[in-house]
């Protein structure tokens, strides 16, 4: 009984970061809502198209998708200059390095 416990506690810790970098997702979209429906709207969406890309390639793929979303947090550091205020690296910049380091040393249970 206690195997399965431990078994079921693993599988919920695999869905932290998934969760954390949907939440991360739905947050950086927000930001497309200050521009008019149109091609504005869908160019601020592209950072959250790219992040929902990763995820769903990488799904089952763990240490990949940590290596991904690194990168991804490294370079939104320097393309959208968030090194310049702490407070805006800390909301776009590092949750998603936060996020793959999560994806990268989570181990997946095996089934």
């Amino acid at each position: 009984m206690k195997k399965r416990n431990k078994k079921n506690s693993k599988n919920k810790i695999i869905w932290i970061p998934r969760i954390l970098i949907i939440l991360y997702i739905l947050f950086i979209s927000l930001f497309a809502l200050d521009t008019e429906f149109g091609i504005g709207f869908f160019m601020h969406l592209i950072p959250s198209f790219i992040l929902i890309a990763i995820l769903i390639f990488t799904w089952k793929k763990q240490k990949l998708a940590g290596i991904l979303f690194e990168i991804f947090g490294i370079a939104t550091i320097f393309y959208y200059g968030t090194y310049q205020d702490l407070s805006i690296l800390s909301m776009i910049s590092l949750p998603p390095i936060f996020i793959g380091t999560l994806f990268y040393f989570l181990k997946n249970p095996k089934h």
